[in-house]
């Protein structure tokens, strides 16, 4: 077993799935200034190079980011595991990442071939934690029961109308953090009657209500994209408090509505 206890993750995560370059370099100087202290890459993103960049020109000791990325699937052959994740540390510029996450499991994914490859990347110290992405309840099963070191996230698409109650549940019974991507639908709550109302309610706007929800959920972690201004907004969402009707309304807008959805995505075998 790990002999580290699992880290409560800095709440909320920056996301930045499509940024690349300098705008990516300056989302995240922007999310660290505005105390954002948890910043999420991929090697699918191409843009780790970016990130470590921000790391080095923002003012804040590498010690206090909770930085996490993930292993593209056609590099979770065991042994690509493990080289690759170097490449990422180079990129990023960094001795350890403090989660590392199997990203999707498809393409080279094998439990018995991938999830010893990270638990060796554990040992190393290559990363403190493992995570894993896009698994369905059965493969998070089976990834709990496989693994030596503990499943400190499962991030999966989640938002108001893609709630997950049954992962963000199965993740709470194994201690297991939810992080939540595309946390806003890329913006679509916008347009949601429902969150606009109860955004009235607060001064806020709809995607500072869709925030609000998850910072409230117990176990998950919201990690939106932002540039400029709507950074310092998502995370002011924190200072709404919603109550127990806000709830309600906002559960009876689940409808199973995926943004994401590859045809090998392990929901759809």
């Amino acid at each position: 077993m790990s002999s580290q206890s699992p880290p409560q993750l800095p709440q909320p995560g920056l996301g930045t799935s499509g940024h690349e370059g300098e705008s990516c370099t300056d989302a995240v100087v922007t999310a660290l200034k505005s105390g954002y202290r948890h910043i999420d890459t991929a090697q699918l993103y191409d843009n780790e190079e970016a990130v470590g960049r921000a790391l080095e020109q923002a003012d804040v000791d590498r010690e206090e980011v909770f930085l996490a990325t993930k292993v593209h699937p056609s590099n979770l052959a065991a042994e690509d595991v493990l080289e690759s994740t170097r490449e990422s540390l180079d990129r990023l510029g960094v001795d350890t990442v403090d989660l590392l996450y199997v990203h999707w499991p498809m393409g080279e994914y094998d439990a018995e071939e991938t999830l010893p490859a990270f638990d060796e990347a554990v040992e190393e110290g290559l990363t403190r934690h493992v995570g894993v992405s896009n698994f369905t309840p059965n493969l998070l099963e089976e990834a709990v029961s496989m693994l030596d070191a503990p499943i400190v996230a499962h991030q999966i698409e989640l938002h108001p109308e893609l709630q997950q109650d049954e992962l963000v549940s199965l993740g709470r019974e194994h201690d297991v953090q939810t992080v939540a991507y595309c946390p806003i639908a890329k913006a679509e709550v916008a347009e949601i009657d429902v969150l606009q109302e109860i955004a009235d309610n607060h001064d806020a706007t709809p995607i500072q209500v869709a925030l609000a929800w998850q910072y409230d959920r117990e176990g998950v972690v919201p990690i939106p994209k932002g540039t400029g201004e709507h950074i310092h907004e998502n995370y002011e969402a924190h200072e709404i408090e919603l109550t127990d009707d806000d709830r309600d309304r906002i559960a009876d807008l689940d409808a199973g509505e995926r943004l994401v959805d590859p045809d090998d995505a392990a929901w759809n075998q």
